[in-house]
């Protein structure tokens, strides 16, 4: 593994992104989270700053960052609001496959929308019966002359309602297992419906909703890849944005300590802060210790998302994932008990970081379906 080191423009980027968070998005956090409205506020603000271009070619109107600088914006902005890191993920996601294996027709059509901001993305992958088992979904795509008729429902879809286009996976071949999955790029006006939007736990300014498709129209020209490739594809995109949602977590936790550090300096108790107290410093150390060393996972990940020469861009990025996930669990649980009895409303942020630091557990493959990528690699692909 090569070695790697924050260079000036990242330690640069991340102190402007970090006054940024603090003072244009961090004012919006708990209002988007208990009205779980869309964060548009903030994500006019992060068009502001061309953020939406940040992980977008730059011959397609991006500014085609690397992978540690993408990791840094989400972080920062997931520090203080993780609903709205989650407004940059999602139709980073969304493009993924377009920008790796989608025709030059698509890239030039779609990327530059979604780099300015005027457009976002979802992925629709999952459905009610095909979780982690994608090779059991029943969306179906016939081909129809120069069109493909699209039938079926998707689950847990992200920004759902709200994205202009939704990358969809389905069977072109029912009878071919994994092998008949076709990835496809729909218009959210050909016909995509929004059946119901879910009452969530964490990340509440991010609507997840179940999309339906009956007999959409889709043009063959915005097939993404080959008939057959739609699982490949799924695979490699997911491979390439589970880093991010590491970073994510990173964020998530990194404000929760900053947030509990602050608190105990400042919390007097028996005449002292009860920062003061062993038992305390220790519950902190362990906690930044933890959340460095999955900043150091997720950075090495990131880096092979742009440079992968021996193939270990999979393995490296379940584990970023799955290790940064535990830990912001983990922190933001411990920061919260940090906190006392205020920890434990909503007057403060950490409830909140709590409630959002799950979900990093679950999206994008649960961490046990990560904990399968992971052996299955170390067991040589057995």
């Amino acid at each position: 593994m090569t070695n790697f080191a924050l260079n000036e423009e990242h330690k640069q980027f991340r102190s402007v992104l970090r006054s940024f968070a603090e003072n244009r998005i961090a004012p919006h956090a708990q209002e988007v989270d208990e009205s779980a409205s869309f964060p548009w506020t903030s994500f006019e603000a992060c068009k502001e700053m061309e953020l939406p271009a940040l992980g977008i070619p730059e011959a397609y109107g991006g500014a085609g960052a690397d992978g540690i600088t993408n990791a840094i914006m989400v972080e920062e902005l997931a520090r203080v609001c993780a609903s709205t890191s989650l407004t940059m993920l999602i139709s980073k996601l969304g493009m993924t496959p377009v920008i790796y294996w989608g025709s030059e027709e698509l890239k030039r059509k779609y990327l530059p929308r979604v780099a300015s901001g005027d457009a976002q993305a979802s992925y629709c992958l999952s459905e009610p019966d095909a979780g982690s088992d994608v090779a059991a979904m029943t969306t179906r795509a016939v081909r129809d002359g120069d069109d493909y008729v699209l039938t079926g429902t998707k689950y847990w879809i992200t920004n759902a309602g709200i994205s202009d286009t939704y990358t969809v996976f389905a069977k072109t071949d029912p009878k071919a297992g994994h092998r008949g999955i076709t990835a496809f790029l729909v218009e959210a006006d050909w016909g995509v419906k929004v059946a119901k939007l879910e009452k969530k736990l964490g990340v509440r300014g991010s609507p997840t909703g179940e999309i339906t498709f009956d007999e959409v129209r889709v043009p063959v020209a915005n097939r993404i890849g080959e008939e057959g490739q739609g699982f490949y594809i799924a695979m490699g995109t997911l491979d390439r944005s589970r880093p991010t949602i590491g970073a994510q977590a990173v964020g998530i936790a990194t404000g929760a300590i900053d947030y509990a550090a602050d608190y105990i300096k400042n919390r007097q108790q028996f005449g002292r802060p009860i920062a003061d107290n062993q038992g305390i410093q220790f519950m902190l150390a362990d906690m930044a210790t933890r959340v460095e060393a999955a900043r150091g996972l997720v950075y090495q990940a990131c880096q092979l998302i742009d440079n992968d020469p021996d193939g270990q861009l999979t393995k490296y990025g379940a584990m970023a994932k799955m290790f940064a996930s535990d830990v912001a669990m983990s922190t933001t649980i411990d920061a919260l008990q940090l906190l006392g009895g205020y920890g434990y409303t909503k007057d403060f942020p950490l409830e909140r970081m709590m409630r959002d630091a799950k979900i990093t557990q679950i999206y994008e493959g649960t961490n046990q379906v990560q904990r399968i990528v992971i052996a299955r690699q170390v067991l040589g692909g057995k």
